[in-house]
């Protein structure tokens, strides 16, 4: 018997861990919730819910299959060694974390699983390719620059771990906890859909329609034509190589057009950009909490800045940034260009420190990926792998003008705009310094002037790099 420890990969499709699990005998599914996934959930009422609703589905699964999910509370290392004593389990699987902590946290676990006498067997999961599988650069320490690491993972075979025939869950009656709820972690949110079946049908939908208009959607958030299955990555309710797979599957459809084609591949670019980060955190986990780039590490972005609130709540004055922070504080989501637009007024309009808008974030999202998080954050405030000569700031009137020019996203997250003549969008903001509402008040002036508060961001770049 060995024992499969559940964590972020909740389904039984294509699992890593689960297959390496059942290559030792039968498997005892179990799930920990241990003191540093208490307090990711409890950060995001949102996420806790998904994360419920996955496990109980989860729980389901394995219920059809003459199983079920051993829920415990406690230390994973106790908890783990305490439960393979009872049954006689000779090790443990789980799948790797790629944050700096979470990574120190499964070599702690191993050792004291080790030390305890049990197999300990560590994998990978939530990338397509494990990052020691793509062949790395002259350092040993993986790729730093997306293109280099892109063309040598898309040359590779995309594995499978999906072995139903073989795989035999335990018969061992072990003593399990309530499954958790979301009143656990303090959260009244409601359950959503996530399972392994929804993320299925949710990629499915995706290929057939809007993916064939990603070029295009990706920038347009009105038209909302992304996957949404970020939080299905995060929590494993899908697998990123059933994903990919999926998607080169999709390309060889020999009726599709040349620009379908274009948008699938672009997507298949985005999926990668994920991995990227996690190889990246993988290899360098200081970057959790330092910029990648050496000559970055000791720049002084701000703490806090004034209108720091103001961004938070979206009330900057820049239509484009506030309906993305309000759009994610109402739903746990944003439009990925919104919230490249929104990272950067942080960085550069208000000169705050990345790591101070990763850490809002966290508290509202349904995703809980630090990995890809670092590494999205970094790359927009100039201190990561993007290895432009100076950092890409946007500027958010023109972003809002170019792919929102009728407004109708900023409309229906900023209500106080609902009505706003639509000549407003069209023209530049100076010369409508505000926006009417008609209750008799006005939609916040601008928190910083974009053109002056970017000049002397980049001022202070050219010094530093110079």
């Amino acid at each position: 018997m060995f024992i499969c420890r559940f964590t972020h990969d909740l389904r039984l499709e294509d699992h890593a861990a689960l297959a390496a699990a059942a290559e030792a005998g039968p498997v005892l599914p179990i799930l920990v919730l241990d003191a540093e996934l208490d307090q990711s959930l409890r950060r995001s009422p949102r996420r806790a819910a998904f994360f419920v609703a996955a496990v109980c589905a989860l729980d389901a699964s394995l219920r059809e299959r003459g199983s079920r999910l051993v829920m415990r509370r406690g230390d994973a290392a106790e908890v783990l060694t305490r439960i393979a004593r009872e049954c006689g389990a000779t090790g443990v699987a789980w799948s790797a974390r790629y944050d700096g902590a979470g990574m120190q946290l499964d070599e702690t676990l191993r050792a004291q699983l080790e030390e305890a006498g049990l197999q300990a067997r560590l994998v990978h999961d939530a990338p397509a390719i494990a990052p020691e599988e793509i062949e790395r650069s002259d350092d040993g320490m993986g790729y730093r620059a997306f293109q280099a690491y892109f063309e040598r993972r898309r040359a590779l075979p995309i594995p499978s771990f999906d072995r139903p025939l073989l795989m035999r869950f335990a018969s061992a009656e072990i003593e399990s906890d309530p499954l958790p709820q979301p009143s656990d972690f303090g959260s009244n949110a409601a359950l959503p859909e996530a399972s392994s079946s929804v993320a299925a049908a949710a990629l499915e939908q995706f290929l057939s329609s809007s993916a064939l208009l990603y070029a295009t959607a990706q920038h347009v958030p009105a038209e909302d034509g992304t996957s949404h299955l970020s939080p299905h990555f995060s929590f494993g309710t899908i697998s990123m190589r059933v994903a990919v797979r999926a998607t080169l599957q999709r390309i060889d459809d020999p009726f599709l057009l040349n620009e379908e084609r274009h948008s699938l591949r672009l997507f298949l670019r985005s999926l990668a950009l994920r991995d990227f980060f996690l190889q990246l955190a993988w290899f360098h986990p200081e970057t959790q909490q330092m910029a990648l780039q050496e000559r970055m590490r000791d720049f002084e972005f701000a703490q806090t800045h004034p209108a720091l609130d103001a961004w938070c709540e979206g009330k900057t004055g820049y239509p484009l940034v506030d309906a993305g922070m309000r759009q994610l504080a109402q739903t746990g989501w944003m439009h990925p260009h919104v919230r490249a637009v929104a990272a950067s007024f942080l960085c550069f309009d208000l000169g705050v420190d990345w790591r101070v808008g990763r850490d809002a974030w966290d508290r509202l999202l349904v995703e809980d990926d630090p990995a890809v998080a670092t590494g999205n954050w970094q790359w927009i405030a100039g201190v990561g792998a993007d290895l432009a000569q100076y950092p890409r700031i946007y500027n958010p009137e023109t972003q809002a003008r170019r792919f929102d020019p009728e407004a109708r996203y900023i409309r229906r997250w900023l209500p106080e705009l609902e009505h706003a003549p639509l000549a407003t969008w069209q023209r530049k903001r100076e010369e409508t310094p505000m926006l009417p509402l008609f209750d008799g008040s006005a939609y916040p002036a601008r928190v910083v002037d974009h053109g002056a508060a970017a000049r002397a961001f980049l001022a202070r770049y050219r010094e530093r790099v110079s």
